[in-house]
């Protein structure tokens, strides 16, 4: 069972390059990402709301959201960067969440500076919390956290809202608040993660979503324009709903599986993933 706080595990992965964590929208492909050889993996609000059924606009609870960043720990042994939307409230509940969040096993979490309820950081229509409220968020945070080694990302989603530059100076007061690390949601282009690089000195996360305002920017990109960890959040999960509806409808269409075996995880693929041999006994996964 490995003893090292996960929060020093993912900054000792920081200091040896840039750090690529997918997400996992539940245990099993959080085993996937181990497995594939990933260092970390994210936990996203969208997602766990997603495959709950909702939108992403913070209908989950923090009790919800903390059993996927348990199973999802439990089930990769890896650091794991969890989504905390708002912090589930003001100052004393963002003291509870972290808190909760380290209990379950996350290695990170990262609070944004929304209104509740908040929308999805690539679209329109977003409002933002004082810049003073959000820093006594990341004080709080960083005054509550069990051990110092656990990792607060402070996000801010100004850059579709006030702009660039607000962007930059909330970033900076963030930081100068207890941030560990900044993560700048929406910006448009290299250029743009560039300056913001610049303008921000210190950890940064950059966000490499499908289908919003980024472009597509590689992970090996984003470590020469200065960030130490990328996230893909959604990307498993769009993969694996593309694949469940064309499936679907191949087995409305054909009344059969057949045509879609190829496609298929087997089950010797299936058991070998959750390290299980039928007729020998089962151990828990300790990382």
């Amino acid at each position: 069972m490995n003893t090292i706080h996960p929060g020093r595990r993912l900054r000792d992965a920081m200091t040896r390059g840039v750090v690529h964590a997918p997400g996992a929208f539940n245990a099993l492909v959080a085993r996937a990402v181990r497995e594939a050889g990933f260092e970390a993996v994210y936990v996203s609000g969208g997602a766990t709301a997603n495959v709950a059924g909702f939108p992403d606009i913070g209908l989950l609870t923090m009790t919800e959201v903390c059993r996927t960043i348990r199973e999802i720990a439990d089930a990769s042994g890896l650091p794991v960067i969890a989504d905390a939307d708002t912090g589930y409230g003001e100052v004393e509940a963002c003291a509870r969440t972290i808190v909760a969040y380290e209990r379950a096993g996350a290695a990170a979490l990262h609070v944004e500076d929304q209104i509740f309820p908040k929308r999805c950081g690539h679209l329109d229509g977003k409002d933002l919390i004082p810049c003073a409220d959000m820093e006594a968020k990341v004080r709080t945070m960083a005054a509550s956290r069990l051990s110092k080694e656990f990792v607060i990302i402070a996000r801010t989603d100004a850059r579709h809202v006030t702009g660039f530059e607000d962007a930059v100076k909330r970033a900076n007061a963030y930081r100068a608040s207890g941030a560990d690390a900044i993560f700048p949601e929406g910006l448009q282009s290299e250029q743009e993660f560039a300056d913001f690089a610049k303008a921000c000195p210190g950890p940064l996360l950059a966000n490499m979503t499908e289908f919003g305002k980024t472009p597509d920017i590689t992970v090996q990109r984003f470590e020469e324009l200065g960030y130490r960890i990328v996230i893909h959040p959604l990307t498993m999960m769009r993969v694996a709903m593309g694949s469940v509806a064309r499936g679907l409808a191949q087995l409305r269409t054909d009344g059969s599986a057949r045509e879609l075996l190829g496609s298929m995880q087997t089950r010797k693929e299936l058991y070998a993933l959750m390290g299980y041999e039928p007729g020998r006994e089962w151990r828990f996964p300790r990382g």
